[in-house]
């Protein structure tokens, strides 16, 4: 009896160490949400402001989750917004030029669907040829791409907006199903396969090992730039998903949309567990790290901050939690260190 109660206290402190991040999360999103509808209690606790604000986040939740996966390998992807920007500016040309040359509505999303999805592939291919094979490091490597891509986007649109698209394309951003906005489901749908990918699959074991430790991957027979490569393909895709959001909410593109989206995405990932050291993250915590944020961004915007104070108060955050983790982590680890010790006299 006394060995399985052992076991089981084992197990408990395992499953809580694991948890607690997540608790803490969790009791935070909760008491951001009180003060929130404490400020403002006639605008923010309503179903009318639910429902907005799960149409707003889709399109940053997804750039949030491709940055997630670039951390867990130990990377970073710098360029994610400006995939998401070049792939809307290319639907935009492509959605403009055939409304006016009377091309089906169905048929113009269907190629625009797919020009996306091969452009974004591309971009993170190239990408993680750079840092997989080349050897560039990925801040310098998608910080290069970032300024390319976004120069490509001005080149093609000349710095101006494009509009002019089908009827149909308006719902792919703000249309209903069941009630439910149209961005929230396909954000579900992408985050079930995120999560599919990570817990299920070999890729998603790889990932997690090439980040905690590249050399023990690589001796455990992993090809560690086959693991760059794809993932930086699958961050790309998920940008370019990002991206068809991102021009049917406003019928409209232009290059720099959503550019505000960089900083709250490391800010998320960091926030939500993810290590930027590579080999820790959870979607459970990067998911709730998006409700905070989107809670938070709904909240100050109904108390008229203003879009500069805002970027203020994430960069703070961004360096606190940063601090604190580190904090967190050199205690787990101070405190490994004494029950090592603990059980060598033993």
């Amino acid at each position: 009896m006394a060995l399985n109660k052992k076991k089981f206290q084992e197990f408990l402190n395992i499953f809580l160490a694991g948890q607690a991040k997540n608790i803490t999360l969790f009791i935070l999103m909760v008491v951001i949400f009180i003060l929130f509808s404490m400020l403002s209690p006639s605008r923010f606790p309503t179903v009318r402001n639910f429902r907005s604000m799960l149409s707003q986040f889709p399109e940053f939740g997804l750039l949030t989750i491709a940055m997630m996966f670039s951390m867990i390998i130990g990377g970073i992807d710098l360029s994610v917004v400006a995939v998401a920007n070049v792939c809307g500016v290319l639907s935009a040309l492509i959605l403009s030029r055939g409304m006016a040359a009377g091309m089906p509505g169905g048929t113009l999303i269907f190629i625009v669907v797919i020009v996306v999805l091969a452009t974004a592939a591309v971009t993170g291919l190239f990408n993680g040829t750079l840092i997989g094979i080349a050897g560039v490091p990925p801040i310098l490597a998608t910080l290069g791409t970032q300024g390319l891509l976004m120069g490509i986007a001005i080149i093609l649109t000349k710095g101006h907006s494009i509009s002019g698209f089908p009827p149909e394309v308006a719902f792919i951003g703000n249309g209903f199903v069941f009630g439910l906005p149209f961005p929230f489901l396909l954000f579900v749908v992408m985050t079930a396969i995120a999560a599919f990918i990570l817990r299920r699959t070999r890729h998603g074991f790889n990932m997690y090992m090439l980040g905690a430790n590249p050399v023990v991957s690589r001796y455990s027979g992993v090809n560690n730039t086959m693991i760059i490569i794809r993932t930086f393909v699958l961050t790309g895709i998920l940008a370019g998903v990002s991206s068809l959001i991102m021009l049917s909410r406003t019928n409209s593109m232009k290059p720099g949309y959503g550019s505000d989206y960089l900083l709250q995405a490391i800010l998320v990932a960091v926030l939500g567990g993810t290590d930027p050291s590579g080999g820790v993250a959870s979607m459970t915590g990067l998911v709730m790290g998006i409700m905070i944020l989107q809670f938070t961004q709904s909240g100050l915007t109904m108390l008229a901050f203003s879009p500069f104070t805002k970027k203020i108060i994430w960069g703070l955050a961004l360096l606190l939690i940063m601090v604190l983790n580190y904090l967190i982590s050199k205690y787990n680890e101070q405190k490994r260190i004494r029950a090592i010790q603990r059980e060598t006299k033993k």
